[in-house]
């Protein structure tokens, strides 16, 4: 896959014709790249904004094959086409109903009450010091998970035990493959796959929980209004505006920046037939702070969640759509939720590193690893 250095060369031109037809395509490798299971917390676009611009205005927003030196891919710029990606038939419907499954509070985890009790008990990990940055973030996220997956008495182990639990289950996933499902075996190789998908769910969540006070670091108002839900909250789950501020923090800087996929068939886009094993790019982050499509962009504007219809808005997806959205949405946004709210409750963030400028566009990429909150009491 190309980066940010295309030439124009290497760009085949697009053609303008009506879409194809969206039962018509299958995808796979997978469903929209769940969310709170890859990505790295400092990942960034595959191309700049200003490049998808250019691409977008040259070709009429017709879906552009970029080619480089790892192959050929689709780009598509247009939201034109984002509910075609976004869909998929039923055999992708049933694997995230599985994974939603096993990833949903109230499943095979822990239910939704347990979680919060975790998230509160260690939040104090959080919150023991003067300034919250990454590594805290991890640690505390880390003990939760393995307490939350594992049970109360993995949360003292060694911290490497998730890792190890993941090779372990990938050395013996050959042997539960090939045996009956029915069987015990079988059983528990699928049981054991559902544990690993959990604990890698919770991987970006330190990120998200760091960008997130930080902008509310530098909107004191937001701050404030979000501390006071926390605090007077009588049900720990009824925390829309704090929800809503994560959700914002996500549209701004979503963990995985780019979806793939792979298409299984010859598929149709804007009237041009691609072959199967197309490699479709959507730049999601692209089309969710995209200023032609999104007003205000670029700015923290947690308010727009809480408008009717704004989980289905098609240009901003930080879980994906349809039957490929995430399937760990629910228990990211729960767990990174909480976290933020126990956070609040306690302490008021005076000082940040970096310093936003609320007025100002923020910035492209915020790195997880560079953030430092100042923490005092309330």
């Amino acid at each position: 896959m190309t980066g940010p250095g295309t030439t124009q060369s290497a760009v085949s031109r697009g053609q303008q014709a009506r879409a194809g037809r969206a039962g018509s395509v299958r995808l796979v490798a997978g469903r929209a790249l769940p969310l709170f299971v890859r990505g790295s917390g400092g990942a960034r676009p595959v191309f700049p904004a200003d490049t998808l611009r250019a691409l977008r205005a040259r070709h009429g927003g017709a879906p552009v094959l970029v080619r480089g030196l790892s192959g050929a891919v689709l780009v598509l710029l247009d939201r034109q086409e984002l509910r075609q990606f976004y869909e998929a038939e039923a055999e992708a419907e049933a694997d995230a109903g599985a994974d939603a499954a096993a990833l949903s509070p109230g499943g095979d985890i822990r239910p939704c009450g347990a979680v919060r009790g975790i998230i509160a008990e260690e939040a104090r990990h959080l919150t023991a010091a003067a300034t919250l940055d990454l590594a805290r973030a991890r640690h505390t996220v880390a003990r939760a998970a393995r307490r939350i997956v594992l049970g109360d008495a993995a949360a003292a182990g060694d911290e490497q035990l998730a890792g190890l639990l993941g090779r372990l289950r990938r050395r013996g996933r050959d042997r539960a493959a090939a045996a009956d499902g029915h069987t015990r075996l079988g059983r528990a190789g699928a049981y054991a796959d559902r544990e690993e998908r959990a604990l890698r769910a919770m991987d970006c969540i330190p990120a998200t929980l760091l960008r997130t006070l930080l902008l509310l670091a530098a909107h004191p108002a937001e701050q404030d209004a979000a501390a006071a839900e926390a605090a007077g909250s009588a049900a720990p789950g009824e925390l829309p505006r704090l929800r809503a501020c994560v959700r914002e923090c996500l549209r701004l800087y979503p963990a995985v920046p780019d979806l793939i996929r792979v298409t299984r068939t010859e598929t149709e886009w804007r009237g041009v037939r691609h072959p199967a094993g197309t490699s479709v790019l959507l730049p999601a982050h692209f089309h969710q702070r995209d200023p032609d499509h999104v007003p205000a962009a670029h700015v923290f504007v947690p308010g727009r969640w809480k408008t009717p219809g704004a989980d289905e808005d098609i240009r901003m997806a930080p879980f994906g759509h349809g039957p490929g959205r995430c399937p760990g949405d629910r228990l990211g946004l729960l767990i990174t939720t909480a976290l933020c709210a126990e956070v609040l409750r306690r302490r008021r963030i005076t000082g940040t590193r970096p310093v936003l400028d609320p007025p100002g566009p923020l910035p492209v990429a915020l790195d997880p690893r560079g953030i430092r909150l100042t923490l005092t009491r309330r």
